[in-house]
């Protein structure tokens, strides 16, 4: 069975966005493909770093996506 793929998509792809993927990520990765983008990419702020580490996640690799970069891919949930 395919996990449905879920997409957070903001503006700059540097703190909300990046914190929904990752919790979801962490809660329920299991269940989800999960990904985030924004439509003009700032790069991930560090204090978005901080606080997810402060909550035992790690994003450190994460970066700021534009959502062209998944190009035709189909979202279940954006």
């Amino acid at each position: 069975m395919t996990k449905p793929r879920v997409l957070f998509l903001c503006t700059g792809n540097s703190a909300r966005s990046q914190m929904a993927e990752a919790f979801l990520r962490h809660h329920a990765g299991q269940y989800f493909d999960v990904y985030s983008a924004g439509l003009e990419p700032k790069g991930v702020h560090p204090m978005t770093i901080i606080v997810m580490e402060e909550m035992g996640i790690d994003i450190f690799g994460q970066h700021s996506k534009t959502s062209s970069e998944f190009g035709d891919t189909i979202f279940d949930l954006a």
